[in-house]
């Protein structure tokens, strides 16, 4: 592919700010969904973090020659699930998800070292195209119902039976058109878009989104139609911009001292098949990557770098966040359609994450989270609801009801899934079970 930044070019300054935060975007949603789905407490700011930080492990191992950014891993979300509830508190939970990674990254680790002494013609044969093709297939299309989801979850559902089904009303045309507009929007400019243009389709598309819903917005409050009012503006009020992430490692640590035998065995059968899953999707990434520049990351940096970088950057990662990361199939998809697989664009990416998203990802959330109810025109995820569990401005009405980690928290469903009663309450540290806490949103027939 004729790439306008190679992997050693350097954009000017201001370009790159422009080309990293795009990078940001193309992985946020997805990367901040996985600790929504999960739920607990865990947060979206935590998390971007531990991106971020794997990020920057995985350039380290790899010489900072393959331009990809790791995010959260979806195929982990039943293990996370599984490591609170089978821990006897919220702390022991977290401390589950750093095991886990722990128990992942280090599946890598061994498949790394066996590649660095083997070779990789064994994979081949263990593991063929036949083979990695649909299996990284069946990833994405188990995510595909959560986009159509979120679009038209805007509108109204109705039930029949165990099925549910989305109705098209107002809300639910207004929705899908600005999804719609966003979706051209960014497939024209990346086509046809010239010099500066083509290099940030996504910026622009996510834009022109902003731009139609905000119309909708205006003509909703002059004419008095609520369907019309696709984003709420008075999410900025009561919104902390600085505040530092609720980091993973700071909870889990408590939970030490109810470490037992049966509870870590646990964590290795819910996590190690996983890693093995996610490895034949970090194999299809860096192919795929490969031929994007031109560069066989098979051998150099060698797969066992990519394979290190990957397993050590998402204990790094979840030790921070919870999350474990792999490298994002966004992340390649943006290099290709930009053409800029410059390596410092990555890199400042993740910098981002973890340095200037540290202080303001609750500022960006809130910006997304305009749209009501989190119908979000980039990506499937509710930031609405990621916004409110952080910070519950309208919750005011009875102060005595704390999670466990010790944020506010009114609606029912958190003490639901698994959140103490009350501060003075002798159970408060314990989970409470409920076997429908860990539903994932699914396609337009729910």
């Amino acid at each position: 592919m004729n790439l306008i930044y190679g992997i050693k070019d350097k954009p000017k300054f201001a370009q790159l700010l422009l080309f990293a935060f795009q990078q940001v975007l193309a992985i946020l949603a997805a990367t901040i969904t996985v600790p929504a789905m999960v739920g607990h407490g865990m947060t979206a700011a935590a998390a971007l973090f531990g991106a971020g930080v794997g990020t920057i492990v995985y350039q380290l191992f790899t010489k900072f020659r393959s331009p990809v950014f790791l995010g959260s891993s979806f195929a982990f979300i039943g293990p996370m699930v599984a490591a609170f509830a089978g821990g006897v508190s919220m702390s022991l939970g977290y401390l589950g998800l750093i095991l886990g990674a722990v128990f992942a990254g280090l599946v890598y680790v061994i498949i790394a070292l066996v590649v660095k002494f083997a070779g990789v013609k064994w994979i081949d044969k263990v593991m063929p195209a036949a083979v990695i093709g649909p299996t990284v297939a069946l990833i994405g299309l188990s995510l595909a119902g959560a986009a159509i989801n979120d679009v038209f979850s805007y509108g109204a559902k109705i039930t029949y039976g165990v099925s549910s089904y989305f109705v098209m009303d107002t809300r639910a045309w207004v929705s899908l058109a600005c999804a719609m507009v966003t979706l051209f929007v960014v497939v024209l400019v990346s086509t046809y878009g010239k010099k500066m243009a083509k290099l940030i389709p996504f910026i622009i598309g996510i834009f022109a989104g902003y731009v139609v819903a905000t119309i909708f917005t205006l003509i909703g409050e002059n004419t008095g139609n609520e369907a019309l009012k696709v984003i709420d503006f008075t999410l900025f009020q009561n919104l902390t911009i600085f505040k530092v992430p609720e980091f993973t490692f700071l909870e889990g640590i408590k939970g030490a001292s109810e470490l037992y035998p049966k509870y870590i065995a646990t964590i290795a059968v819910a996590y190690i098949p996983v890693a093995f899953v996610v490895f034949a999707e970090h194999l299809a990434d860096h192919k795929n990557l490969s031929s994007i520049i031109d560069s066989d990351l098979l051998k150099e940096p060698g797969l066992h770098r990519t394979l290190l970088g990957d397993g050590i950057g998402s204990m790094a990662g979840a030790f921070f966040g919870g999350c474990p990361n792999t490298t994002y199939g966004e992340s390649v998809g943006c290099v290709a359609i930009t053409k800029n697989a410059s390596i410092v664009t990555i890199t400042t990416a993740a910098v981002m994450c973890h340095h200037f998203l540290l202080w303001t990802l609750r500022c960006l959330s809130g910006f997304h989270s305009r749209l009501r109810n989190g119908r979000c025109l980039h990506h499937p995820v509710r930031l609405h609801r990621l916004l409110r569990s952080e910070d519950d401005p309208e919750g005011g009405s009875e102060p005595e009801q704390e999670p466990v980690r010790g944020r506010f928290h009114s609606d029912p469903r958190h003490r639901r899934y698994g959140y103490g009663h009350r501060q003075g309450h002798p159970d408060r540290h314990r989970l409470r079970s409920d076997p429908g806490h860990h539903r994932q949103p699914g396609g337009f027939q729910g």
